[in-house]
Parts: C-alpha cells; structure tokens; sequence
C-alpha cells in the first residue's frame, strides 16, 4: 500500500467517524431546532468498508475533441471526481465533464491510469456514465436516499485533489435553474463550500451516495444571509434512467427541445446573454441583449417559466415562437429547436 493510498484511507475513516460525531451534536439540539426527527446514530464505519469506499472514488481526466464547441465555456483539458457505482468498471460523474470528449482516463486510488469511454449522458440531470476499458476491482458505492435528506443533515463530501475530504450540512433543498436551458425540480445545497467540486460524491454517514457534484454557489441557503457552498444533483434522478444511459446512451422517450440560448434574469426581465454559434437560436436571428418576452401568447420573467413552456411544446424538433423585444421592436421569431446532443456531438460513441 502506497504511503498517499494509507494516508486517505486514514483520512477518509476518519471523516467518517467525525461525521457520527456531527450527526450526534445535531440530534441533541433541542427538539424545536430540528427540521424533522432523526434516527438514532448508527455506529461508525468499519476501517475496511473505509477504504473499499475510498477505492470507488477515481479522478477522472477528460481531453475534448479538436475545436469542441464546448471548449470555450468548459476548456479543452477537464479534471474532476468519479463514482464507481456498478460493475466492470462503470464510473458515475457529472455530464459537462464528459461533453466532446476525444480521450477519456481514469486514476484509481492505486495510482494506475485507464482508459475510459463514455457510456451515457444525460442532459435533463446532468449525469454522465462512463466505464473503464479495463476491469475495476472496486466495490461499487451503494446509492442512498436522497428525497430522505433534510436540511442541516450533516453530510460528507469525497473527490480528488487536495480537499478530497470534506464536511458540510445540507443548507437547503429546493428547485435549481441555470441559464444554460438546464433545471432541475429540487437540487441539494451544502455548505462550506468544496473547491473540488465537480463529479464529488456526497455522502451520508453511513457512506451511501447521496448526489453528485455540480457547482458552487454564492447562494447556497434559501433565506437570509445567503452563504456560499455547493449544488448537487440528487442521486434519485439517475435511479429511473440509469438502465437506459447504460443500455442506449441517453434516457428513453423524445429529447427536450434545444435553442441554444443563454439567459439571464435583470430586473424582472429574460435578457439573452449568449447565443450559441450556428444553433437554433443563433440560425433565428436571435441576438444578445434581446429580452425574451413570452413564448408563444404566454408571458416569461424567468428561467424556470421560460424552460417550463418551451419544453411544453413537444420534442426536439418542435418549432418555438418566441416573442423577443429586439431594440424597439417587438417580434415573434420561430426557434427550430433540436437535440442537444446533435450540436454536442462526443467523438466517443456511446
């Protein structure tokens, strides 16, 4: 066993030790202080089910494809966190990593490099799949409950890097919207913020997979003060689509409709802050600075109603009229939306 292999193994029982103790502290507030009642604690980890857990948490690189459209806003070269959740290597991590990908490599916790393709990818959540060409004799991380995870839970955070380790609590659990056509009906906010953010595996005490990575935030409680942490994509999301990412690549049934158009909420307004080059939108004749007021006869102020009635009128393929104050002029400009994934296309097939 290598001296860093030890050390995080240490690290990592560790945490996990530290982390019954938090979830002790929590539970003997006074009972008006809890969101809801809590179990009893359960004993702290064993070492060796410690480091079959650490095992399953891999760095995964990715190099995208020359002049990947994606390069620009993700970068060529990407690095972050992957989950070994099932058999022959299949690896759970967050989808943009994975996006153009010409060459993809995983670095177990031994230190070994392998090769790695896409398996899945999967825009409505953000997950993405991949499995190792060569076998992982890994234990696969069992998946948790995440509809169960309540706010001020205190929950662990394991990746790569230097803060491969962390603790937080679930500041809150609530609807997510971004301005790249993405959201998501309830997403899982912690704080302190992890910098190693992206593909992490949030984990309970008793070390089940809870959601993935995603971002960091400046806003991560719902009220006031706001305080900065990170968003997860909750583990129950995969559940029902994992067989179809693992068998056809994508999720069953008709993709989303894509306009390639970023937005912004100012002051009670949609304002386009970027267009995607040769995408729907762009091919419209939409513009920056354009202010999206409705789709069809319906009205939009915000990403979430926005994305609500474009995704209301049918598959990709659907055409969209979207109402757009463009200087001074009002219009209804027609959006022939398409999949996402024909204007991203990976190199590695699925």
């Amino acid at each position: 066993m290598t001296f860093e292999r030890g050390f995080m193994r240490s690290l990592l029982l560790g945490a996990l030790v530290s982390l019954v103790g938090v979830s002790l502290v929590a539970q003997a507030q006074p009972a008006q202080a809890q969101p809801r009642a809590t179990a009893p604690a359960k004993k702290p980890m064993p070492e060796a089910d410690a480091e079959k857990l650490f095992a399953a948490i891999v760095k995964v690189n990715v190099r995208a494809t020359p002049e990947a459209r994606s390069a620009k806003s993700l970068g060529a070269e990407r690095e972050g966190t992957g989950i070994v959740v099932g058999e022959n290597g299949l690896i759970l991590t967050i989808g943009y990593l994975i996006v153009e990908a010409e060459e993809v490599n995983v670095i177990d916790s031994t230190g070994r490099t392998l090769a790695a393709q896409v398996v899945g990818y999967d825009h409505a959540t953000g997950f993405g799949l991949l499995r190792t060409l060569a076998p992982l004799d890994v234990k696969p991380v069992v998946f948790g409950d995440s509809t169960r995870v309540a706010e001020r839970d205190p929950v662990m955070i394991a990746s790569v890097g230097d803060d491969a380790i962390s603790f937080a609590f679930v500041v809150s659990k609530r609807p997510f919207s971004a301005n790249w056509e993405y959201a998501l009906d309830q997403a899982i906010f912690t704080s302190p913020p992890t910098l190693n953010w992206s593909g992490a595996a949030l984990l309970d005490k008793e070390g089940r997979l809870l959601g993935v990575g995603s971002l960091i935030v400046r806003d991560a409680t719902l009220g006031e003060p706001k305080v900065p942490g990170n968003m997860f994509v909750p583990i129950d999301l995969l559940k029902p689509i994992m067989a179809d990412l693992v068998k056809a690549g994508r999720r069953a049934g008709p993709a989303r409709p894509w306009l390639g158009v970023a937005t912004d909420e100012i002051q009670g307004r949609l304002v386009v802050s970027r267009v995607s080059p040769d995408g729907p939108a762009d091919q419209a004749g939409v513009k920056v600075g354009d202010i999206i007021l409705g789709v069809g006869g319906e009205g939009v102020r915000s990403q979430p109603e926005f994305y609500r009635k474009v995704w209301a009128r049918g598959g990709a393929g659907a055409s969209i009229p979207l109402k757009l104050l463009q200087g001074v002029d009002v219009n209804v400009v027609p959006v022939v939306s398409i999949d996402r994934i024909e204007y991203f296309k990976p190199r590695t097939t699925y």
